[in-house]
């Protein structure tokens, strides 16, 4: 009996044998238990092993396999051949990033966009070590958890019309990564980081779109997290300009 096989459309560009991008088709087989990871890694086996691309953990947590598949931004370790017969399959790197090769992008710009929100926890004074760990309550853990569990796949980033058309915004994952911070008990750098989300590339930006949302691999909100930081800036904005004695507190 002869295999299913199915056509995967390769973005192909090698920068010093190539002058533009060009895709690249290969035929490969569709098998129940394949994603399309496992079809990239077959071209690369057995095909053609000049093909570039990133993965790592294929389990979903890593976020370094994210690539768009027919349009969309996609994690491609758990998007099934099988769920885009009969073909072709259109694969490309991400959107709104510089490519470097094939399907790998450049993520200079996001890794400094992340360091510029203070993705950690920032205390102004702490506590002895005597005095024990930083302890909180289930419901102060479930105010921030949501956020935490983004894996900077940059998905968002590559659905993101206004990155798209705005690089200099900061976007999605730095601002929920930021959000998840400020929402922490045991965190005092809210106002450090609003004075950077603040800024005209900011929170401000945010046309609340919502594709950062859709297309998370886990579940993750961004644009929730955006409009929930503009509501919190608009209150601190407000509470400065009307209550100055309480500046500083």
């Amino acid at each position: 009996m002869t295999e299913e096989t199915i056509t995967l459309e390769i973005f192909r560009y090698r920068p010093e044998r190539e002058e533009a991008p060009a895709f690249q088709a290969y035929e490969v087989p569709c098998r129940k238990d394949w994603v399309i990871l496992d079809a990239l890694n077959y071209i690369k086996d057995e095909l053609d092993g000049s093909l570039s691309f990133r993965w790592s953990c294929r389990m979903g947590v890593c976020g370094s396999c994210g690539m768009m598949v027919n349009g969309t931004p996609v994690l491609t370790c758990g998007a099934f051949l099988s769920s885009y017969r009969p073909g072709p399959i259109r694969v490309e790197p991400l959107a709104n990033f510089p490519v470097v090769r094939d399907l790998v992008i450049l993520m200079t710009d996001f890794m400094e966009k992340l360091n510029r929100v203070h993705p950690w926890l920032i205390r102004h004074e702490e506590q002895p070590v005597s005095a024990g760990e930083y302890l909180q309550t289930p419901a102060q853990l479930a105010e921030y958890k949501p956020y935490s569990m983004c894996i900077n796949c940059l998905l968002c980033y590559a659905a993101c019309p206004v990155y798209g058309l705005e690089p200099t915004f900061i976007g999605p994952a730095a601002i929920a990564l930021a959000q998840r911070y400020n929402l922490d008990s045991r965190d005092e750098g809210f106002r450090q980081r609003t004075d950077v989300l603040s800024q005209d590339d900011g929170i401000w930006e945010c046309t609340f779109v919502g594709e950062c949302s859709t297309v998370c691999p886990k579940g993750v909100d961004p644009a929730g997290a955006i409009q929930r930081y503009k509501l919190t800036a608009a209150v601190a904005w407000w509470k400065h300009f009307l209550l100055p004695w309480q500046r500083g507190t």
